[in-house]
């Protein structure tokens, strides 16, 4: 969707016509004729090539009769005269400037004299050192001290939102709108921190009009062993007993020999939804789309959105005269949700011509589905499908989980199971897998409201090896991370995705680390759910959470 703002106008010279940056009174080549630029263009260029080609006409004939060249009638005259004028017209009009712009220095850029353009991050103009998305209707605030543009801001003459822009200084506006803010609501903001952020990393990125931070503590668990590999996990999150839970579980599957992490299906969906006039014409283009002929000429189309997109099917469905085609894409390390609308708007674009009478109504039409419980996630999968497994020797079970294998089995299937489905659960079998997708979702700079359909999670246990050893697996049909882009490119983010080792883009293997991520995720899932289901066994819940999950001391007071 294309997003047109309003850039601020330039400073005004004595209240009259704004003052534009290179205006000169100097005469300008195109001022030679009293006429519109298009016309005065179009006669010069019909008058050198009208002359040059008659001059050209009539030497041809001299040197046919052997008449010297230095011989000229009065319409040859006339005829090198516009030949003249209208190669100095030319060359002033598009030759000087051309050749000034290396000989002078160019004038410093100002932004605020260009027209604002929707760009692709990364390519906005400049502002606090990072993306600007404030292009705004004011023009660029004077000197002035802090209590003025606190009042300015408190009795709204000045927009909050406008003093990253008009500041220049994205701490100094987070600390004046936060000041403003107390004023104007008569409430402490003591508790929440304002300094040691780095307020220039989430301009046009993470988060707009932003009056401090807030603190959630990061805890490790681990070692996990995941095929082969030790890990230790980051876990960001406010409830007590979630990290040490997990790190058990981490210990109990690293004892019995490490878990083992497939990728299913890999691919990020987008679902627009178009109306016609018929559901005969809607059924039409879902035969359209689905035909396997037509599947390369859409792939063209819609790989043109990214070197990293690459569609790898539609699927439709037919609601009376509505149409829903999910899209589904590989995105490379990306979570890729603007990967893949960008590549539907292509395939959009590129239908209009032959279903003219398609009306789109919306680019999603959650039919993908994003950040909602769905069926189709459930099924179909959406991001990365995972399945972990491990083999927990029946020694681990006793002394590290304290329980053992025959009860696991019966909790497994009456809780994670038979009761999931006495509560009519959509995807939530299983005990506590959003916990521990969240905590690592909030750590590595996920979107946090992904956890939805990324806690989809099926935990089945299962007795083996004559009743001693238990079978343990997680099927994670729709687990949603990148590795760029959004919040993973964070400091403290990003500092955990080092600390995972997927950190950024793969060079080598474009997508192998949000992959990877995805099996840590599901890793991390098994460990946190080998572990809950333990307590819930040995009837250890309740005594563990009152040990780390309570405290006496007000926290609040602490706060710095």
């Amino acid at each position: 969707m294309d997003v047109r703002r309003r850039p601020p106008l330039p400073p005004r010279a004595g209240g009259g016509e704004p003052v534009k940056q290179h205006q000169r009174n100097h005469p300008k080549a195109s001022d030679a004729l009293p006429l519109p630029l298009y016309l005065t263009n179009g006669l010069f260029f019909t008058l050198f090539f009208t002359v040059a080609y008659f001059l050209l006409h009539r030497w041809r004939e001299k040197i046919r009769s052997s008449t010297p060249l230095h011989v000229v009638t009065l319409s040859e005259i006339v005829a090198l005269f516009s030949l003249f004028a209208s190669v100095i017209y030319l060359l002033g009009f598009f030759g000087i400037d051309f050749v000034q712009s290396f000989v002078h220095a160019r004038a410093p850029h100002d932004p605020w004299n260009d027209v604002a353009k929707v760009m692709p991050r990364g390519h906005d103009d400049q502002l606090c050192g990072t993306t600007n998305i404030y292009h705004l209707s004011v023009p660029a605030m004077p000197e002035q001290e802090d209590e003025e543009i606190i009042n300015s801001v408190v009795s709204g003459a000045t927009p909050s939102y406008t003093l990253e822009s008009n500041l220049r200084d994205c701490r100094r506006a987070a600390a004046i709108r936060r000041e403003a803010l107390q004023r104007t609501t008569s409430r402490s903001l003591e508790g929440l921190p304002l300094e040691g952020f780095d307020y220039d990393s989430i301009l046009g990125q993470c988060c707009e009009m932003p009056i401090g931070y807030v603190q959630i503590p990061v805890g490790v668990a681990g070692p996990l062993l995941l095929n082969g590999e030790e890990l230790t996990v980051p876990m960001a999150t406010t409830e007590g007993c979630l990290v040490a839970s997990t790190n058990r579980g981490c210990k109990a599957i690293y004892a019995s020999g490490g878990a083992h992490c497939v990728i299913l299906k890999d691919g990020m969906t987008r679902a627009p939804v178009v109306r016609f006039n018929s559901a005969v014409r809607a059924a039409e283009l879902k035969f359209f789309l689905e035909d396997p002929e037509n599947f390369d000429s859409l792939a063209i189309v819609f790989n043109r959105s990214s070197r990293f997109a690459k569609l790898q099917g539609i699927t439709c469905a037919v609601a009376g005269k509505n149409l829903y085609m999910r899209f589904t894409c590989s995105t490379g390390d990306a979570m890729g949700m603007n990967m893949v609308s960008k590549g539907v708007q292509n395939v959009l674009d590129f239908l209009q011509s032959d279903f003219p009478d398609m009306d789109v109504i919306g680019i999603s039409g959650n039919f993908c589905s994003d950040k909602k419980p769905a069926v189709v996630n459930w099924i179909e999968g959406r991001g990365k499908s995972v399945v972990c497994e491990a083999v927990i020797k029946e020694e681990m079970v006793r002394k590290v989980l304290k329980t053992n294998v025959a009860a696991l089995v019966e909790l497994n299937m009456l809780k994670n199971l038979t009761g999931s489905a006495m509560a009519g659960a959509l995807g939530g079998f299983n005990a506590h897998a959003s916990n521990i997708v969240t905590a690592v979702y909030i750590a590595t700079g996920q979107d946090p409201a992904q956890n939805v359909e990324s806690s989809h999670c099926l935990t089945m246990m299962e007795a083996i090896n004559d009743g001693k050893d238990l079978h343990v697996s997680v099927t994670m049909p729709s687990i949603e991370v990148g590795t760029v882009g959004g919040g993973t490119q964070l400091a403290s983010q990003s500092a955990c995705l080092n600390l995972l080792g997927v950190k950024g883009a793969s060079k080598e293997s474009p997508g192998s680390n949000s992959r990877k991520l995805a099996t840590i995720v599901a890793g991390s899932v098994l460990a946190g759910e080998l572990s809950l289901m333990s307590a819930l066994a040995a009837g250890q819940l309740v005594k563990s959470h009152m040990k780390y999950n309570r405290s006496s001391k007000d926290v609040s007071k602490l706060a710095c």
